[in-house]
């Protein structure tokens, strides 16, 4: 390896004069690393191509014959669809058993607990106690309505821990749970209304 490498440079200096050729090599080098440090820049971005001219084959000429056009068919409209108007809470039939009610009955006191809150914040929301607003945890939900009604604070208070116990602790439900629940919305009705709740 050494004997070549002296060979090399030995043939080189016969030809340059050494510091020339170091210039050059240092040259060399400070070309390398510019191009390499602006690589994108210097690349074009589309390579020209060469294509052939292409030879087109000599097309007969067509004959058209006359379609025969059908009479368009006459659709009749559907009949319109009549599209139930949504229920609010005052709508709900006395004797229809709600959601919550349901599933307490199959043991789902959990599921209870969290639609006897979503009945309650319909009721603030159609009472125009707070304004429905997505991803309103319990406590903002508490404060906006009690800054409009000081009066539910305690119930909504109540309500939201036994939910946040539920959900949030994984404590497991039971039916006291969804009984004080039902307790909360009947006092919440009775405060935003005034009237017995059904």
């Amino acid at each position: 390896m050494s004997r070549w490498w002296t060979e090399t440079v030995a043939a080189l200096g016969d030809l340059l004069p050494l510091p020339l050729a170091a210039l050059i090599l240092l040259a060399v080098a400070l070309l390398t690393a510019l191009a390499w440090y602006f690589f994108p820049a210097w690349v074009p971005r589309r390579l020209p191509r060469f294509r052939l001219p292409r030879l087109r084959r000599p097309r007969l000429p067509r004959l058209r014959l006359p379609r025969l056009r059908r009479p368009a068919r006459r659709r009749s409209d559907p009949p319109p669809v009549r599209v139930p108007a949504p229920r609010t809470p005052d709508a709900v039939p006395a004797d229809a058993p709600g959601l919550a009610d349901r599933l307490a009955a199959e043991g789902r006191y959990a599921e209870a607990v969290r639609e006897r809150l979503r009945e309650m914040v319909r009721l603030l929301v159609v009472r125009h106690v707070v304004e429905p607003r997505p991803g309103l945890t319990v406590v903002e939900l508490t404060e906006a309505a009690a800054r409009a009604r000081p009066q539910v604070r305690p119930t909504l208070h109540t309500a939201g821990a036994i939910f946040s116990d539920l959900w949030y602790a994984q404590r497991p439900a039971t039916a006291a749970h969804d009984r004080r629940m039902r307790e909360l919305a009947a006092d919440l009705r009775r405060e935003l209304t005034g009237e017995e709740p059904r």
